[in-house]
């Protein structure tokens, strides 16, 4: 039996307008748009048809953009749909947005009862598993303080816990585990595991696709609101990686597959190598430059720049903080430069960027997969030659021949 069944379904966004509240004002509205109306429509998902058997764990992969946060909306009955229909049969809990369905002015202790009245649990069953919930989190001191003094990852910690632990039939869970620490998220992945080995349905969005294929039997590849692929995970994580292809060393970010508080927001990402923009050669270092705009002037911010491999491992984490050349506070835009040296190089191989913004431990943006690259071959060595079989890196490592006495 179908634990979800989607048929053509669709979700129409209309741009550039403002939310009314009031009849008179959506009918005002309306004759203020006139003809322009239809221009200023964008559909995020179109004619998406798929099924998740009960028990199955599916992998949501896909650009920024592709609709991925939208469909999750959807069926955690978040969003109503445009078109079409969504069947799901089972409690749904959900975990897309850090503090989603946590109210700021109640306690910790107070939410948990809040969401698990939600998911339609009574007094007696919340109380029973509340030691777990609160022993997963390792959040114990501060059960009894206001969510809105909570930092981000906090929030993270006690909202999966409450939304794995409260017994879900089906479990939702967008890429905000990305906020927590490594530790955390590792922690969560094997919780996910365990609630599927149980029976019950999972749908993860990431863009780690290491911890996807890892933990997913099924797959979902979205493109453009549309649905490009669907099968085993492995399969659908190979297709996925195969399109992505070189960006021309450029993005731009105007809002979609981003996350955070909102307070900074990057705006442009471009990638240098030596004097070329848009490639990255061996030996030639790179450069990163990263325009941002923020909500206010002399804001202190840290800003993180992460590589990954193809499958989704860290292979480089860079911090701003760590480089003591760099002021604590910052104008309210613009371009902050990351120089890795030429003297140690990613092998020749496809990689892709996080970006993050970190304002007093709260996170401001993060935009998992916010471009991907390609490392061309270079005379690394000076010499023409590569290693036989190159790892991660390269690196130069000086020879010598101990002659026998």
């Amino acid at each position: 039996m179908a634990a979800i069944t989607v048929r053509h379904l669709g979700k129409q966004y209309r741009l550039g307008t403002q939310t009314y509240d009031t009849l008179r004002d959506q009918l005002a509205g309306l004759f203020r748009r006139g003809a322009r109306a239809e221009r200023q429509t964008f559909w995020a998902l179109k004619d998406v048809s798929f099924e998740v058997a009960k028990g199955d764990i599916v992998g949501v992969i896909g650009r920024n953009g592709a609709g991925k946060s939208t469909l999750l909306k959807i069926l955690s009955q978040i969003t109503e749909p445009t078109e079409g229909e969504v069947r799901i049969r089972g409690r749904v809990a959900s975990l897309l947005e850090v503090g989603t369905g946590f109210h700021p002015e109640l306690t910790g202790r107070e939410n948990v009862f809040l969401n698990g009245a939600i998911l339609g649990m009574t007094r007696a069953e919340i109380t029973r598993k509340f030691d777990v919930i609160a022993a997963f989190a390792e959040m114990d001191t501060f059960l009894d303080t206001p969510v809105k003094h909570y930092s981000s990852g906090m929030t993270t910690r006690l909202a999966f816990a409450v939304a794995a632990h409260l017994e879900p039939e089906i479990l939702i869970i967008d890429e905000v585990l990305a906020v927590g620490d490594a530790a955390f998220q590792k922690k969560c992945i094997g919780k996910m595991g365990e609630v599927a080995r149980g029976g019950r349905t999972v749908i993860f969005v990431s863009h780690n696709m290491a911890a996807v294929t890892s933990l997913c039997t099924r797959g979902l590849y979205l493109e453009r609101g549309q649905v490009k692929a669907a099968g085993p995970m492995q399969e659908i994580a190979d297709a996925y990686l195969n399109d992505a292809l070189p960006q021309g060393g450029k993005s731009s970010f105007r809002g979609d597959g981003q996350r955070g508080s909102g307070k900074l927001r990057f705006t442009d990402l471009e990638i240098r190598s030596g004097e070329v923009t848009g490639a990255a050669v061996c030996g030639a270092g790179l450069r990163f430059r990263l325009t941002y705009a923020a909500e206010q002037d002399r804001v202190a911010a840290r800003f993180i720049v992460n590589i990954y491999d193809h499958q989704q491992i860290r292979l480089l984490a860079m911090d701003s903080v760590t480089d003591s050349s760099m002021p604590q506070f910052f104008p309210r835009e613009g371009t902050v430069e990351l120089q890795v040296p030429a003297d140690v190089s990613l092998a020749p191989g496809r990689y892709s960027v996080e970006l993050a913004a970190v304002i007093y431990d709260e996170v401001a943006d993060h935009i998992p997969g916010a471009m991907e690259f390609e490392m061309r071959n270079g005379d690394f060595f000076g010499n023409g030659k590569m290693p036989h079989d190159p790892a991660a890196f390269l690196v130069k490592a000086p020879w010598s021949l101990q002659a026998p006495d």
